[in-house]
């Protein structure tokens, strides 16, 4: 999804993030190298964006408070970004930019069976949401948040969601292939299951604070895919 290039008027079509420069100081489970091309400035912003708009959601996002947390005068936000929803949907473009690096470090290792490079992205992701208090993910939230609201966050959001379906269900697919499950299951459909569970289980950390719901859904799909 091109990151820099997803941000569009209302009632325009929305590209959807593709791999782009991770937005250095959000929280990095592979411990991926800063970026070097983005503005310090606009990294700090984003940064905090996204922790902002975790905790409180992006309704409750004010500027003073984005500007105050992050010591950035008013004239140097709008410098980077045209309006509130140009930022938010710039911090859902590197949120994104992060979950396609791991992906790509995950679901490309060659060295591991398709089935635990997948189980790996998953746990990846949990490592990232412990580590940032359980707020649940992004999407999910602004999804439930936004989605009745904005159709632009709606398709955003949407489209976000089933790139990463569709990646993890060509790592499923070659699981299939291996032998690893049922030659007659259709991988898109288990892709999307999973990642619809696990957005599920991601908005029950939220409310219990702790990884249970995750390893839970973990465990039950994986001992239910698997061929015996």
């Amino acid at each position: 999804m091109s990151a820099a290039s997803a941000r569009t008027q209302p009632g325009k079509t929305l590209d959807v993030a593709e791999p782009s420069t991770p937005c250095w100081g959000m929280n990095r489970p592979i411990g991926l190298v800063p970026p070097p091309l983005m503005h310090e400035t606009k990294q700090r912003l984003l940064a905090a964006g996204l922790r902002l708009m975790l905790e409180n959601g992006y309704n409750a996002l004010g500027l003073q408070a984005l500007l105050g947390d992050t010591d950035v005068p008013k004239g140097s936000f709008y410098h980077h970004f045209e309006s509130k929803e140009d930022f938010a949907l710039q911090v859902i473009d590197a949120y994104m930019a992060e979950v396609h690096a791991l992906l790509e470090a995950t679901l490309a290792d060659q060295r591991r069976p398709p089935l635990e490079r997948v189980r790996g992205f998953f746990e990846g992701v949990r490592e990232a949401y412990a580590s940032q208090g359980y707020l649940g993910c992004l999407l999910g939230a602004l999804g439930q948040e936004l989605a009745g609201a904005s159709e632009v966050f709606r398709q955003k959001i949407e489209g976000c969601v089933a790139a990463i379906s569709a990646r993890i269900g060509v790592c499923l697919e070659e699981a299939r292939t291996h032998g690893d499950l049922p030659a007659t299951t259709n991988t898109a459909q288990m892709a999307d299951v999973l990642v619809d569970a696990w957005e599920g289980a991601a908005l029950r950390t939220r409310l219990v604070r702790t990884g249970q719901p995750l390893e839970a859904v973990l465990d039950f799909y994986f001992a239910a895919v698997t061929v015996r």
